[in-house]
């Protein structure tokens, strides 16, 4: 009884603290998102899916502070033809980002969509609320109900150039609520990149329906800010024959939880979510991944590393839920940690369920140090330990960034993973 009265005032105060942006077509869907939220509650340690991280800088009324960085290093994506869109703290610079025209693709912001037979309509929180079943995701509730912008990006045909979407930190107590929505008509075709620090604490959404044949690639990389506290949560339905890939890398950050629930829906389709994290010392990282199979012959892959040293904790809870009828299910889950010394900590939860008898799915969980026989043959051949060690951990997470299609896009990962490793090593 104590924790729900506990939970009750917590909730409470939150949304106290907080209104529902303008009026419009989206204002059912937020008040609907209020009132789940008052029912489920805001997490806390007690909750199933939050028993590894605590979920406490994410729900308390004010954030925390987090130091603004400087950062000398080349913007990430900068060399790609893109089109791009940039927010400061969660508003958006008109002056920093491109012009969002792009052939075969509408975009609008979802500050400015006011119309009440927008497309966005009947899709805002749909399948963040398809997703809070059977888990409850409380935080991505509130996202929903209290987003004060977000992108909406309506994807006709074949985009010639990736969207990439830029956050920027300039306040040490920014509290960022975004919310980005995403439908790929049959047969279209986006690539999204995301990268920057964002804000001292961060909340954001990304539903994404993908039509049948059409095709989403999504690539981002959570770096360079010390201090984040963020949630993000990622949300995808499959149709028939269609593609969707997500990869995210992760460096710094006090604490991060990601989710991503996607529902394979059409028969033929694939999904594919990975991760590439390099933690260090008051480091805390968790992904959370839920994948249904509910149509015929689909294929989904859970790929994750995590290298952790001098404390860092990395968290993966995965899950497959195959329904009845899905067969032909091909499902692979798998999630590695490098744990570079005896204070670190992996704890990974994996989970299969499954109600049809002809499919083929595995998972497995492995944690470990590094391999002392790589490294002493680097070494025997005059390569530095600390820079040995950079290159079996790259080597490690190479399988993660793998999962990215564009060769372009990895080449660009993995320079900026080489280069944040030689810099711990100074």
């Amino acid at each position: 009884m104590a924790r729900t009265a506990e939970k009750t005032n917590l909730t409470d105060a939150r949304i106290a603290a907080l209104s529902i942006p303008g009026r419009g077509w989206s204002v059912p869907a937020r008040e609907d998102a209020v009132n789940r939220l008052r029912a489920m509650g805001l997490p806390d340690r007690r909750d199933e899916y939050w028993k590894y991280t605590r979920p406490d800088t994410l729900t308390q009324v004010t954030p925390e502070p987090a130091a603004v960085f400087e950062n000398d290093e080349a913007p990430l994506f900068d060399g790609i033809d893109r089109v791009k869109i940039v927010f400061v703290d969660g508003v958006f610079d008109a002056e920093a980002s491109d012009d969002l025209s792009l052939e075969g693709v509408r975009i609008e912001r979802l500050a400015e969509a006011n119309s009440d037979l927008h497309w966005a309509r009947d899709l805002y929180g749909t399948l963040e609320t398809n997703g809070q079943t059977p888990v409850a995701r409380p935080l991505a509730a509130l996202n929903t109900a209290f987003a004060t912008d977000g992108m909406l990006i309506h994807v006709t045909g074949a985009a010639s150039k990736p969207i990439s979407i830029v956050y920027r930190h300039e306040s040490t107590t920014s509290d960022v609520i975004l919310h980005h929505l995403i439908k790929l008509d049959a047969g279209a075709e986006l690539t999204v990149l995301e990268n920057g620090p964002a804000a001292a604490r961060f909340n954001k959404v990304m539903e994404v329906e993908v039509g049948d044949g059409a095709s989403f690639h999504h690539v981002r990389a959570q770096g360079r800010d010390h201090e984040r506290r963020a949630a993000t949560h990622v949300f995808a339905r499959l149709g028939a024959e269609s593609t969707f890939k997500s990869f995210t890398l992760t460096v710094n950050g006090v604490m991060t939880r990601n989710d991503c629930v996607i529902e394979l829906t059409g028969d033929d389709a694939s999904a594919h979510v990975a991760g590439a994290c390099v933690g260090d010392g008051a480091f805390h990282h968790d992904d959370t991944v839920f994948v249904t199979h509910d149509a015929v012959n689909c294929e989904s892959r859970q790929v994750f590393k995590k290298v952790l040293r001098n404390g860092a904790t990395g968290v993966f809870q995965g899950k497959i839920l195959v329904k009845a009828g899905a067969q032909k299910t091909d499902g692979y889950q798998i999630s590695q940690s490098l744990l570079l010394d005896e204070d670190s900590q992996f704890l990974a939860k994996p989970e299969l369920e499954i109600y049809a008898d002809d499919v083929a799915c595995s998972h497995g969980s492995t944690s470990g140090a590094i391999d002392e026989d790589a490294l002493f043959y680097l070494r025997s051949r005059g390569v530095p330990l600390a820079e040995a060690t950079d290159m079996l951990t790259l080597s490690f997470l190479a399988e993660a960034v793998e999962e990215i299609e564009a060769e372009t896009l990895r080449d660009e990962i993995n320079t900026r993973m080489a280069a944040w490793l030689g810099r711990r090593r100074g």
